[in-house]
This record gives structure tokens, sequence and C-alpha cells, in this order.
């Protein structure tokens, strides 16, 4: 039987354990919070927006959608302005005058098909955080969660609107299952589950804009009027297309003929989930990504930084203003938009053992045989260990 491992994180937003992994998908300071920080703000999506009216997502690892949403949910907020009273809905039919109309589209792949099918039911705004009952073992987030909410950004309920209009018909009967599951109640939003339930009842030849309309007459909510007109707007303004692949990332980049503005990579860490860290994966990135487009990912590790620099990448760091310190890794084609290039600690470090990337020529390989091979690579190998480098520049090493 399928079975969740949810928890709140300390930005009110939902996270998950994958016991296959051994692993969090999400960090305890905020779900919502760590797909901003690692990704949408280093992305500069606003000022992306200020010069083209078009944007292409690929979303590797979509998990229950955060960078997808948190994107979503940039480009409304970029569109309707933060000098628009928002709680008005008299002032944002004044972006109907807007000739400006956004294309967004985004390719999301995964291998897990019900937490994607389930990314627009999950709460990301609690209020009062309450983990006492986890189902599982891990005393790490026990100890990591605190007892204050720190919200420091706000998902739009017309994101997670846009998301079910998208995936609402091929939501099978297991992920129903899920939703009606009394142990994972308290993590789903109710007003999401009333609106699947609506669509799945009504799939007449409504266009989704008559649809929502239509529900206005139909349910009744304590918030429905306001986020419904948000959301009716929202699918008006903008001309927003979503793909969602069900399949190894490897193959599913192989089949895709598109280029993209931003790829997020969001896998698990290089051990745990090897075969999308490899040099040869990264090459297939390569002819995915606009000239002008950027990789972002939340890895610090000199052997995926190595792996983008063999793959023809220029490579910089992410660096988070709230944290103080660098938290992840971009890829370009274009030098000039790094902000944060490698220094010369990062680039010793990429050339001892530690820069020794993975490897999967084929695309083919599990993560058994390329961590294998790995291995006999690295232990045949006359380059300087890690560890030995660390010690010899410990006055040079900068804070990552």
């Amino acid at each position: 039987m399928y079975e969740l491992y949810p928890y709140f994180t300390n930005d009110g937003s939902v996270g998950l354990f994958s016991p296959e992994a051994d692993d969090i998908y999400h960090s305890t300071y905020g779900a919502l919070t760590e797909s901003y920080e690692k990704f949408i703000l280093p992305s500069d999506i606003k000022n992306f927006l200020k010069k083209n009216n078009e944007i292409k997502i690929l979303d590797i690892c979509f998990g229950i959608g955060y960078n997808t949403k948190s994107l979503l949910n940039e480009v409304i907020n970029f569109y309707y302005n933060e000098q628009i009273d928002t709680d008005n809905i008299k002032c944002i039919n004044k972006v109907d005058t807007n000739n400006k109309k956004y294309k967004v589209f985004i390719h999301a792949i995964d291998t897990d098909k019900n937490l994607a099918h389930l990314s627009p039911f999950f709460i990301a705004d609690k209020k009062n955080i309450k983990n006492e009952k986890l189902s599982f073992n891990q005393e790490k987030i026990k100890r990591m969660m605190s007892e204050n909410v720190v919200q420091r950004f706000k998902l739009r309920k017309e994101v997670n609107i846009l998301l079910l209009q998208k995936l609402y018909k091929t939501i099978d009967i297991d992920t129903e299952a899920l939703l009606s599951d009394k142990k994972y109640t308290k993590y789903f939003d109710k007003f999401m589950i009333h609106l699947y339930r609506f669509y799945k009842n009504k799939r007449c030849n409504l266009t989704p804009i008559r649809l929502l309309a239509h529900l206005l007459h139909n349910i009744h909510y304590r918030y429905i009027s306001r986020s419904n007109k948000r959301a009716i707007n929202s699918l008006k303004l903008l001309n927003f297309d979503f793909k969602l692949s069900i399949e190894d990332a490897r193959l599913a980049v192989k089949n895709d003929n598109n280029t993209y503005n931003f790829i997020f990579l969001d896998a698990f860490t290089p051990v745990k989930c090897p075969c999308l860290w490899t040099v040869d994966f990264f090459k297939l990135l390569y002819q995915h990504l606009d000239d002008n487009g950027m990789i972002l990912t939340y890895s610090n590790s000199a052997l995926v930084r190595n792996a983008f620099i063999n793959a023809g990448f220029y490579v910089g760091k992410i660096y988070s203003e709230s944290a103080g310190k660098f938290t992840g890794t971009i890829a370009v084609k274009n030098k000039s938009l790094i902000k944060h290039e490698l220094s010369e600690y990062d680039l010793g470090l990429i050339k001892t053992k530690a820069g020794i990337f993975y490897r999967d020529e084929n695309l083919n390989l599990d993560n058994e045989a390329i961590i294998a091979t790995h291995k006999i690579e690295v232990e045949n190998s006359n380059l300087m260990s890690s560890s030995k480098y660390i010690k010899n520049n410990k006055s040079n090493k900068k804070i990552l």
C-alpha cells in the first residue's frame, strides 16, 4: 500500500520524508522558503519578466511541486504588481487593460505519480504547527521543528487552482484514496479537495474560466469568492501550459525537443541519486538550455560543479542573503549571468578526488552501477584526497 510521510516545516508548508532514499524532500526550516531561496530568487524571475513575456521551465524531480508553484506565484505577483491591492477585486480588473499576456510553459518530471498529482492539495500556510505524532522515525526532524511559524513567502491560492486545472483529469483512484485517508487530512487543503470533486463531477464542455465562474454559484466556502475571482483573472492573463512526465528524467529529457530559460535540478543528493548528476546527463541538459538560460541546483558538491564544467557550462554559486552563505550552484552558457564565481578554493577542490564526477555514457545505468564505477575511478586516481586538500587550505576555505 502506498504511504505518505508528511510533516509541517517551519514556514507552515508541508515537507515529506522518503523511506526509499532515507532522506527528506524538503528542509525543515521551510519547504516553500527553500524553493524560493534556492531556485526562484537566484533565477531573478522578475528581471527576466521585465524583458520577456514568455518563460519556459524544466522542473526535474517535481515532487509535490514547490518549485513550479513558486515560479507561477512569482509570475502572477509580477503581473498584478505589488502596488495593486489584490484584496480589492475591482483593482484586479485594472490588469485586464494591460495588453501584455504572459506565456508560461512548465515541463515537470518525476517518477512518483501520486506525489505529483497531490501537488495542488498540500497546505502551504499552516498557522499552528503540530508534529507530535510523526508516522516515521526521524529524530532530526523532530529536533529541528519550531513551535513558531516563520512565513517569509506566501503562496497565492490561485496557483494551486491553476495547477489543479492541468492535473485533475489524470488523477486516478489511488491518488483519490490518499485524499480521503484520515491519516493525511490535516496536510491537505479542504477547499482544493472540494474544488477537485466539483471538477470531477462536472466534466462538461465548459471552459476552465466558465467552470470556475460556475463554481461560484454552486458551492459556498468561507474564502471561495475572492480566491476564485483571482484565479479566473489569472486564467485570463496567463497562457499557462503544463506537461507532467512520470518517468526517468533521462528518458523524458531525451524525448523533449524544447529549450528552456530555466532548469530546476532538484533531485535527491548525488550519493542517493547519481543518475541525475552525471556529466553525461549534464551534456544532455546543455542541449536543452537556452543560450541565456540558467540551471539552478541546491548542490555545492565539487563533483557536481566539475561535471557541469566538463559538460561545457560556466559555473557559479548561489548566495542566500537571508542565510548569509552560499547555498547552491548555477550553470550557464553565458558567463555574464554569473553573479558569484567559484573561488580559488572551490576550483582547487574540484581538482581533488572530490571532483571526480559520475559517468553514464548511454544514460541508462542504474544508481548502483554508477556508484560502483565511480568508486573504482576514485580508488585508482592519483589526485589529492579532499581531506588533505581541506587541511592544507584551511585558512583559504570559503564558507559554502
